[in-house]
């Protein structure tokens, strides 16, 4: 068989993959895509297809390996990543997941930033970095109370010592206490102030969905917006800013690295912030 006649059969074996799937005959689709992947194993759009049937089916090890190896065809590859990430996290393989999702979005939002695929790859990035928080944020909020009532009690302690052996001083001695115990809470509030879900500052925040930015551009008049919104905007509204009025062009559209930079490193002290509503 010539390379041309299997590259043909490899192609109609993955349309009728795609059909199968579309009627979510997931198995039907995983032969088809097999046949393909047997006839040309290195098309790497076979084996995230492929990957993305056993997603369906919930089996994440042949997610996983379909994907390293559509990578290992294709570093770029966006739904290699993206799948991969997932299977990762559903093996509890959080900092490598996350990762994996991280690469996806990256690659997502060069190739196309306004695809159902980047929103699809954010949300589920943003749950993983929430639960990864929810995680930690529960470990040290233990460790702090425990911390805390250890303070206290050294306290209590040295109090009733001090109280033995000094007469006459004992309201004196309790409003030390007192003081001392509250000085002791403040400490530990203000340790727990990362954890403690607050408001997103406004800066931080696109004036159009008021959510926090995921990949703020900037435009020439120097409102700052989040990326697909402001391009969805310029594609079906019009090409003006919509807070200035100003005409406005995708190619003037510049990404604001510093607000970038900024939203980073809140929701790396602040990972409440990636709970989505």
């Amino acid at each position: 068989m010539s390379a041309i006649v299997g590259s043909k059969q490899a192609e109609q074996l993955k349309q009728d993959g795609n059909s199968y799937f579309q009627k979510n005959r997931f198995g039907a689709a995983i032969d088809a895509y097999t046949e393909a992947i047997t006839l040309c194993p290195n098309v790497p759009i076979y084996w995230t297809n492929r990957a993305l049937c056993h997603r369906k089916r919930n089996d994440w090890q042949r997610v996983e390996e379909d994907c390293r190896k559509a990578i290992q065809l294709d570093h770029n590859s966006v739904k290699a990543h993206y799948y991969l990430g997932l299977a990762l996290l559903q093996k509890e393989q959080y900092a490598e997941g996350v990762r994996e999702l991280e690469k996806a979005l990256d690659l997502g939002r060069g190739a196309n930033p306004g695809s159902y695929m980047v929103e699809e790859i954010w949300e589920e990035l943003a749950k993983a970095k929430y639960l990864e928080w929810e995680h930690e944020s529960t470990r040290r909020s233990w460790e702090l109370q425990n911390l805390k009532e250890s303070c206290e009690l050294a306290l209590k302690e040295k109090h009733m010592l001090d109280s033995s052996q000094i007469e006459g001083l004992v309201d004196e001695n309790s409003t030390s206490l007192l003081k001392q115990l509250e000085a002791v809470g403040k400490v530990f509030m203000k340790a727990a102030e990362d954890d403690t879900p607050t408001e997103v500052p406004d800066h931080l925040c696109c004036k159009i969905t008021l959510d926090i930015f995921r990949d703020p551009v900037i435009t020439p008049s120097g409102v700052t917006y989040e990326r697909a919104v402001i391009l969805d905007h310029l594609q079906k509204v019009g090409k003006f800013d919509p807070i200035t009025r100003e005409p406005l062009y995708t190619s003037q559209l510049v990404p604001n690295l510093a607000i970038k930079e900024a939203v980073h490193a809140f929701l790396d002290r602040h990972g409440w912030a990636y709970r989505i509503d």
